[in-house]
């Protein structure tokens, strides 16, 4: 890999894990910081709302397209979303958990539509400066940055925070997205090529138009059911665990410090992988051990025993980590000229909204089938998965 290739990875790294540090801290560790506050689980349930702009952004992607359209413009809108991102944060820290929690709240909104945007951009940033052959490899930066960040965000932060206090660490949390700045200004400085602009022309239309292209029903599906076999048991392991009498100390290290880890590994690997086998028949290996992964915490509901659970909980996120690298790169590669920010942002929304519906129902399915049978009906995706993947590369082939 020559020096140019590596310092376009270090970048995207470097923003991806400025993103995920911040929303990892507001979106995990704040509700614990509340409820030691003795907050109302009413209050704590409100916090959901700070998630909202990553499921709206795509209403604003074109407009990120439109007035982005080269590297050097997707890098503008990069540079001033991370930075009002930073102040935003930084405002928080002078407001009090206790006394000022509804306008803490609507910086916390604010901040992540920033943090959103800085994502449309920053994806779109990622395909034009990307060779082809390469995406899996910045799409392995991409997850092992947002894996290391929550890693960081809902662990590592919540010692700091009952160390050093709310504005403290908020503070450090500022300057640690405004220092992820500093490759990019680096980067924009000596390597970014001159592009042609290409986005001039997108509408607020073309969000309609992605969806009338040919092949999308398809497309739509592999968004929608990919991750079908493995959501809804990373959904309600954690609470699989609680009914199993672990502590939370317990739970914290093996899924939250253990599995994220290997999470992150593995998504740093899976670029490889795919660089080096192809898509389709990574996928395909994918699937077989979101299969595995059913099987085995299928096998665990029957024989419990502590080194079959953790071995579990790290292939769980194991194939999640690799799992997010080939959505990512299947849709970089599923994106039109000039809307690279507005399609591959429908893309992800898409397989986050139903990621939402499959870890509801999977509570539902828990409490109705018990947890083995929530095993059970993630085995039986999985193995739909796995016949339409393979049915699909067998035709490439």
């Amino acid at each position: 890999m020559n020096q140019v290739n590596w310092k376009k990875y270090s970048v995207l790294f470097s923003l991806y894990i400025a993103q995920a540090v911040p929303m990892s801290f507001f979106s995990t560790v704040i509700p614990v910081i509340m409820r030691q506050e003795n907050y109302s689980l009413e209050s704590i349930g409100l916090l959901q709302l700070i998630k909202l702009p990553w499921i709206l952004k795509f209403l604003w992607a074109p407009i990120v397209d439109r007035s982005g359209g080269t590297i050097r413009g997707y890098m503008k809108w990069i540079f001033y979303s991370e930075f009002i991102y930073a102040v935003v944060i930084l405002m928080t820290g002078f407001l009090s958990l206790k006394t000022d929690f509804p306008l803490i709240i609507a910086l916390m909104v604010l901040a992540f539509a920033f943090s959103a945007t800085q994502d449309i951009a920053t994806d779109a940033f990622a395909i034009r400066i990307l060779e082809k052959k390469n995406r899996s490899l910045g799409n392995s930066m991409q997850s092992t940055g947002s894996f290391t960040g929550t890693l960081v965000g809902s662990g590592l932060l919540l010692v700091i925070y009952n160390k050093f206090g709310w504005q403290s660490l908020i503070f450090g949390l500022a300057a640690f997205v405004l220092i992820a700045l500093i490759p990019v200004s680096i980067f924009r400085k000596k390597i970014v090529p001159v592009d042609r602009e290409i986005s001039k022309r997108i509408r607020f239309a073309d969000i309609w138009l992605f969806f009338r292209q040919k092949n999308i029903l398809s497309r739509l599906l592999y968004l929608g059911f990919f991750y079908s076999g493995i959501v809804g048991t990373l959904a309600m392991v954690k609470p699989y665990m609680v009914d199993l009498g672990y502590s939370m100390k317990e739970i914290g290290l093996m899924s939250g410090i253990a599995g994220t880890g290997v999470g992150s590994v593995a998504a740093f690997i899976a670029g490889f992988l795919i660089r080096k086998f192809g898509s389709y028949r990574v996928q395909v290996f994918i699937v077989i051990m979101i299969v595995l992964s059913g099987s085995w915490f299928l096998f665990h509901s029957f024989f419990p025993s502590h080194l079959i659970l953790f071995t579990g909980i790290l292939l769980l996120w194991g194939t999640y980590g690799m799992a997010s690298v080939a959505v990512y790169t299947s849709s970089m590669n599923f994106v039109r000229p000039g809307r690279e920010g507005t399609d591959f942002t429908l893309q992800i929304v898409i397989t986050h909204l139903s990621s939402l519906i499959l870890a509801v129902a999977s509570g539902k399915i828990a409490g109705s089938l018990s947890y083995s049978g929530l095993f059970m009906v993630e085995l039986m995706l999985g193995i739909v998965t796995f016949f339409v993947l393979s049915a699909k590369i067998n035709k490439k082939l």
